[in-house]
């Protein structure tokens, strides 16, 4: 192994250390089964907002778990094929447009957030949330600023939470073509944008958001 390589793998080994250092809290204190939960798709203009739930085996941590917005998409997808291969328990739960519109997406994403934690089948002695406290759960909880950065458990759950709502974007792409939703994945960018003034909106765009009106140009 080259000093690069060593040198690389203990500072890995440093970095899920710190991740890690508040599940270690709680298994030593007889906490084992301890959830982390996070959510992708707040900001888009279209698709559904998602959130996972995850539980690790006592001890257990992953080299290279991150903030999933800082990962590449192809190491974004090998860690999530081991996140759940090594998981006790995982959970995907999603809220479509039209609820996003109904409930407001703050409450909607919560709600997502809810319904991964209920759909773990290992029920959580500790959820430790990113930014939120979940609405409508029994489990003690406990919020996270920056969470997805800061916890083992909470940033594996990004992980899950982004793959599976870009898969889920790719296949409205092949659903909606021409709105390039397997590029941007729903977000405002230019192009989305004027898509949408071309075409008009689709149906999983959610329509309380500040959408470009047809035409708005024309002369």
């Amino acid at each position: 192994m080259t000093r690069t390589k060593r040198s690389t793998r203990r500072a890995d080994s440093r970095r899920l250390t710190r991740l890690l250092a508040r599940e270690r809290e709680l298994w030593e204190a007889g906490v084992l089964h301890v959830a982390g939960v996070d959510e992708a798709g707040v900001g888009p203009l279209a698709g559904p907002v998602v959130a996972a739930a995850v539980v690790f085996p006592r001890g257990f941590g992953l080299r290279g778990v991150d903030d999933s917005k800082q990962l590449e998409p192809g190491r974004r997808a090998v860690l999530a094929e081991e996140i759940r291969a090594a998981a006790l328990s995982w959970a995907v739960a999603r809220v479509e447009p039209s609820d996003i519109d109904r409930l407001n997406i703050y409450h909607a994403a919560l709600e997502a957030m809810r319904l991964a934690v209920i759909g773990l089948r290992v029920v959580p002695e500790r959820v430790l949330v990113d930014a939120r406290t979940i609405p409508g759960i029994d489990t003690p909880q406990e919020k996270w600023i920056r969470g997805d950065a800061r916890c083992h458990a909470i940033a594996a759950a990004s992980i899950l939470a982004k793959t599976t709502r870009d898969a889920w974007m790719e296949e409205y792409d092949r659903a909606y073509p021409g709105y390039g939703f397997a590029e941007h994945k729903g977000y405002p960018t230019a192009s989305h944008r004027a898509a949408v003034l071309r075409l008009g909106p689709t149906p999983i765009h959610r329509r309380s958001f500040a959408l470009p009106q047809p035409g708005l140009f024309d002369s």
